[in-house]
């Protein structure tokens, strides 16, 4: 039984170290594209949006990734009353996190439909 919790622990792991790579990533990829942007084409109010859309997009994949490893965690490992509940916790934190992240990106809350032209 030790082997099976010991696997499952690396697994949420590596999910979760997923996640800080996916987030690294795109910050190192959107600062280079955002400097190259604003410095050669001096199109600084469209690089500074697309910067921060590619930047609010990653971290919504790192928070989607992180719950999913905790879920995982959670269920697997540790499926106590307490656990359960701070799971919920947690998840209502990142769910919160993640519509601040969209209305931020898209001007709009999850829930509403896109305006003509928004992309998806």
């Amino acid at each position: 039984m030790t082997e099976w919790k010991t696997i499952v622990e690396w697994m949420t792991t590596a999910i979760e170290l997923l996640a800080i790579a996916i987030v690294f990533t795109a910050i190192i990829i959107a600062s280079l594209q955002y400097l190259a942007t604003r410095f050669l084409r001096h199109a600084s109010g469209e690089a500074y949006r697309a910067y921060r859309v590619t930047l609010g997009k990653a971290l919504l994949v790192g928070l989607e990734i992180l719950v999913a490893a905790d879920v995982i965690r959670t269920v697997a490992l540790e499926p106590s009353f307490e656990n359960v509940a701070i799971l919920g916790l947690l998840v209502v934190i990142r769910t919160f996190l993640g519509w601040s992240l969209v209305v931020e990106i898209e001007g709009r809350w999850p829930w509403q439909p896109a305006r003509p032209g928004q992309e998806e």
